[in-house]
């Protein structure tokens, strides 16, 4: 499978980089040099990059968003408290500088045998990575302690929106994430593959499907992890095979600790398209919809939680980031940027347009 489209999307300037050894792994951080001077605290973004893919295809990210940020900082354009910025990448387990085994990032139509252990584990070991970044990379890049990272965000394109989901959900310094055509769903994800891919554990069975999960294609060890790691596994649980059923008093008090463990105060913004046939936006509705429902404002069961979700799908896009997915994906970090520490606001897209318009929301 080729990896999604996404470089030179738009015209960025160039951007400093510079690649360091952080805990075994080839970190690539970009921004450095730009930092203003006057600066103490800066903020992270972290670059999760596509399957089959390497650190370097983030670079088009990187230039466009922290040159974006650089530019607002110049303009006055970057809130009463503005930070800088910086971005970094690193290669995924088994991608680029880590490959040990190519087959093993394969799908089961190209031959890989064990595609849903192996892309699960990946992508969660990628989570785990970034985790341990975040807590070394300051000391090698700032060991004078003038400036420090006060806040992380993350986005990841197709494998890394994957990984994206879960730093969200398991990082608790992770304040924002963009997923770029990534899914919050593993299992439906999965189920919707090997259907497509016709596996014999899915389609020799009648119903079809039904003896999926325990096979040899999804074994009852990986079912456990994404009900311990998955966003959908972990937050519907048993409500996973009925995602319009109305959560009880005691369903809503198990479903409220897990969201203020795991969600409370964060930002995302989820951006899918419409005609992907890798990765369709079917197998995320279903848990962007219970987590819609679960935040609204008007009577929903973690209303009072400040998590912010703006989901949108693009028609006709298929597995691919648009110029128009990086354009959301920089106003997001710019709005995100310049939030006052602890607020919780009435959500950045409805605050974005009214900004367009020149009103005040």
């Amino acid at each position: 499978m080729a990896a999604p489209a996404g470089p030179h999307l738009l015209p960025s300037p160039p951007i400093s980089k510079k690649n360091l050894l952080v805990a075994g792994i080839i970190t690539t951080v970009y921004g450095l040099n730009e930092l203003p001077d006057q600066i103490t605290e800066v903020a992270c973004l972290w670059l999760l990059h596509p399957r089959l893919q390497t650190r370097a295809y983030m670079e088009f990210v990187a230039a466009a968003i922290v040159g974006d940020w650089n530019k607002r900082l110049k303009e006055a354009r970057a809130g009463t408290s503005p930070k800088g910025l910086v971005a970094v990448s690193f290669d995924q387990r088994n991608h680029g500088s880590r490959e040990f085994t190519p087959s093993a990032n394969e799908a089961w139509r190209a031959g890989n045998e064990t595609h849903a252990q192996d892309m699960l584990s990946i992508y969660h070991g990628t989570a785990l990575d970034a985790s341990t970044l975040m807590l070394y990379l300051p000391s090698y890049i700032f060991p004078q302690s003038k400036q420090a990272i006060t806040e992380n965000l993350v986005l990841g394109i197709s494998l890394g929106g994957h990984a994206a989901w879960l730093s969200l959900l398991h990082e608790p310094s992770i304040t924002a994430a963009i997923a770029i055509i990534g899914c919050p769903d593993y299992m439906r994800l999965m189920s919707h593959r090997a259907d497509k891919s016709k596996r014999p554990s899915w389609v020799d069975t009648s119903p079809k499907g039904i003896g999926f999960i325990g096979s040899e294609d999804f074994p009852l060890a990986l079912a456990a992890a994404v009900k311990k790691y998955d966003p959908a596994g972990l937050l519907m649980g048993p409500l996973y095979g009925d995602r319009l059923h109305q959560p009880s008093e005691q369903e809503i008090q198990r479903l409220r600790l897990l969201m203020q463990n795991h969600l409370a105060g964060k930002k995302i913004l989820s951006l899918s398209g419409g005609a992907d046939k890798l990765v369709p936006y079917s197998c995320s509705e279903p848990f962007i919809s219970f987590l819609s429902r679960a935040i609204d404002k008007d009577g929903g069961w973690f209303a009072d939680g400040g998590v912010e979700l703006t989901n949108k799908v693009f028609e006709g896009v298929k597995h691919e980031m648009t110029r128009e997915m990086l354009q959301e994906a920089i106003e997001f970090v710019a709005y995100v940027l310049q939030l006052p520490p602890g607020r919780v606001s009435g959500g950045w897209y409805e605050e974005v347009q009214f900004q367009r318009q020149g009103l005040t929301p």
